[in-house]
């Protein structure tokens, strides 16, 4: 398995993407980061009301949601073979980069701010897309609480250890990205615009971790 697919690595991803989506929330303009249908609904609303200043205020992370997803995929293209750096490493360090910067925009650039949080996210949701061989996602809770869901129900109805394993992985990421959410409500209240910083530092850390591998 690799280090890339790890329970603990995967819980730091988890983690960051529920700070990212309470920091977005909270601090820039109750918009979310990762949660796009959430956007799409507040967009739809608004542009079907005729408010399409606030309409585009949703529309905005979307599409910059779709292009980190791009990005990405052309990222793993081009250097998934390279011998000197893991492709993976190159879009956490995009991702760093992309939330240190985030960290010093003023209020009055909310929406770029969003659209870089947004592009950070799908960058990491398109990379890291596994955690002990199942697939999940470390930005968002609808996929891993059907897995979940489906695997305990599999597990209750043959008794299959397997089955029970992974709706753990999948519930265990859950909680961690609601710890994860809650944390950034909770400091996004006590340290502004500058609370991004802790999921850079999470992201340095996962990338330290990847260099071990």
């Amino acid at each position: 398995m690799q280090k890339s697919e790890s329970f603990r690595l995967s819980a730091l991803l988890s983690f960051s993407g529920g700070l990212q989506d309470a920091y977005t929330y909270n601090v820039r303009g109750s918009v979310f980061a990762n949660a796009q249908t959430g956007n799409v609904v507040l967009m739809s609303q608004n542009f079907m009301m005729g408010q399409w200043g606030k309409g585009l205020h949703y529309l905005l992370p979307l599409i910059s949601f779709a292009a980190g997803v791009f990005l990405a995929e052309r990222i793993e293209s081009r250097f998934k073979r390279s011998p000197k750096i893991h492709w993976r490493q190159i879009v956490l360090f995009v991702e760093i980069v992309m939330l240190m910067i985030v960290g010093f925009l003023p209020g009055a650039f909310n929406v770029f701010a969003n659209m870089l949080v947004s592009f950070a996210c799908a960058m990491q949701v398109q990379t890291f897309r596994k955690v002990h061989g199942y697939g999940y996602a470390s930005t968002m809770c609808i996929g891993n609480l059907r897995s979940g869901t489906e695997s305990l129900s599999r597990f209750m109805r043959t008794k299959e250890k397997s089955a029970l394993y992974k709706s753990l992985h999948f519930f265990g990421i859950i909680i961690i990205f609601a710890i994860g959410a809650g944390v950034g409500g909770v400091l996004s209240g006590q340290l502004g615009i500058g609370t991004i910083w802790i999921s850079s530092m999470i992201l340095i850390a996962v990338a330290l971790m990847m260099i071990r591998e």
